[in-house]
């Protein structure tokens, strides 16, 4: 199996609505010249943002965008040059790999762009993404180009359901992008081309992940040759701490966060004093460990012992 990027992703699953009323305000000269997409990480916001640039973009195109199939022509030169990083219409803006957030110098380098002239009449799109991890300085800076955009520039911020600053949300359209349970496992089981039954075990699949995540997951396994139908809920915790894989992994780190949350909200239901005492004081460590930093592997050792074996 691939891996899966927003860019890359042709086929567009499970977001066609949104897509459409995007589709139809741009028909009408109504589309913002300033939206926020905010939704899970991993529910497809970003991947919804390269369709409808790359329909936009392709439009004076031979191979235009298939808005009967929701899908990008892999022909079309808007794909190939925005894949390429050589698309004069459009920049994208997104947390260095070896940095913890969007920095100044990313917004500065984007404001000399856009204050160069176009070399053609078509629209320019701004995609940032990760936009909650704007810092004090990114966000005064970008605050000033959002209020006074140059003309034909439109600005497409990804939220992750994370607190952003008023100041940054007032000046935009927030678009909610929302998928129930059902819809995200309809479209896990499209992206991986199977019935996700034949993959993971049930209890695994909880009403907290998108598909991304869904799909990060099977990938997961696969590099690491685990199967994940063997696996219940207690089982893949207890596996997955004893075997370290929060050192290895930052994505299965943040997993086993959410599953040991979920398992205990399991356990609650018991309404026992005891699994309640246990329920809350681990739920504040969860939560001072990811805020504060603190030792990860002191905190899985001690859920282990009791918590999975207790």
């Amino acid at each position: 199996m691939n891996d899966i990027y927003p860019y890359t992703q042709r086929k567009l699953f499970g977001l066609e609505r949104y897509f459409l009323e995007f589709v139809r305000l741009f028909k009408e000269n109504n589309f913002p010249t300033k939206i926020l997409l905010s939704g899970e990480k991993g529910i497809g916001k970003s991947t919804l943002a390269y369709h409808f640039i790359n329909f936009v973009l392709s439009l004076d195109e031979k191979c235009k965008y298939d808005i009967k199939n929701f899908a990008i022509n892999a022909e079309s030169s808007a794909y190939k040059t925005i894949i390429n990083k050589s698309n004069l219409n459009f920049i994208k803006i997104d947390i260095l790999p070896d940095k913890k957030f969007i920095d100044i110098n990313q917004i500065r380098n984007l404001i000399n762009s856009l204050n160069k002239s176009s070399l053609n009449d078509k629209p320019r799109f701004v995609l940032i993404d990760n936009i909650e991890q704007l810092n004090k300085s990114s966000i005064n800076a970008l605050l000033k180009i959002l209020e006074e955009p140059n003309k034909n520039i439109n600005f497409i911020l990804i939220n992750n359901n994370k607190k952003i600053l008023k100041t940054l949300l007032s000046r935009c359209i927030n678009f909610k992008i929302h998928l129930s349970h059902k819809e995200c496992l309809n479209i896990s089981n499209q992206i991986l081309n199977t019935e996700l039954d034949n993959l993971v075990h049930p209890d695994l699949i909880n009403y907290y992940f998108t598909p991304g995540n869904i799909y990060k997951l099977v990938k997961f396994s696969e590099i690491n040759n685990y199967k994940l139908s063997d696996y219940d809920l207690k089982d893949f915790l207890i596996i997955m701490i004893k075997d370290n894989q929060f050192k290895k992994d930052s994505f299965i780190r943040y997993i086993i966060f959410d599953f040991v949350e979920f398992y205990l909200r399991k356990l609650n239901k018991s309404f026992s004093s005891r699994i309640n005492n246990k329920y809350n004081y681990f739920l504040k460590r969860i939560s001072d460990t990811k805020t504060f930093n603190l030792d990860e592997e002191s905190l899985f050792t001690e859920i282990k012992e009791n918590v999975l074996n207790g």
